[in-house]
């Protein structure tokens, strides 16, 4: 099918659920690559070794940061998995690829507090783009998460201006 679209598309966008849980994910990256694409990558980094193997090509990479690493569990219900995502976030930044980070946030599962511990880790290790997206009910199938809207004005003002004040670029979605 892609062979159809040379000239037409100048890249395909890899996401998922979480793509890296593919394991040839770097095969068919390898693939797409070979016949002219550029290709992004959307990744929570769930699998650090797959995600190493795709770095090299990939031309830009989405990283979903959940919460601070240690509080991970909270968010995705499993033990230690934001040792992963850890690895993989500095996966990406050592690797030179273009990336940005972003983070969804529901004050059931994160507080102004956790927004600006994530973005003052983020900020610390080098990110230059991260953008904070607002909770939407559309596709979620939390019955908690949809019981409890976020108000308008969270974030907090001074929560997302403090988080401005960390990064280059900065984006509320």
């Amino acid at each position: 099918w892609l062979e159809t679209r040379r000239g037409l598309l100048d890249g395909l966008v890899v996401c998922g659920g979480e793509p890296l849980a593919e394991p040839r994910l770097p095969e068919m990256l390898a693939q797409v690559k070979t016949m002219g694409f550029g290709v992004a990558l959307h990744t929570g980094g769930g699998y650090p070794a797959r995600l190493r193997e795709c770095l090299p090509l990939v031309d830009w990479v989405g990283f979903d940061v959940k919460a601070p690493f240690e509080h991970y569990p909270r968010i995705t219900r499993i033990p230690r998995s934001g040792d992963a995502a850890s690895q993989s976030l500095l996966a990406v930044i050592d690797s030179g690829v273009a990336f940005e980070c972003r983070t969804t946030a529901h004050p059931a599962l994160l507080s102004d507090a956790d927004l600006l511990e994530i973005g003052r880790r983020l900020s610390a290790a080098g990110v230059a783009h991260y953008a904070v997206q607002k909770f939407r009910p559309h596709g979620c199938n939390d019955a908690g998460l949809l019981a409890n809207q976020p108000s308008a004005d969270y974030p907090a003002a001074e929560t997302l201006d403090a988080l401005r004040g960390l990064f280059p670029h900065f984006s509320l979605r």
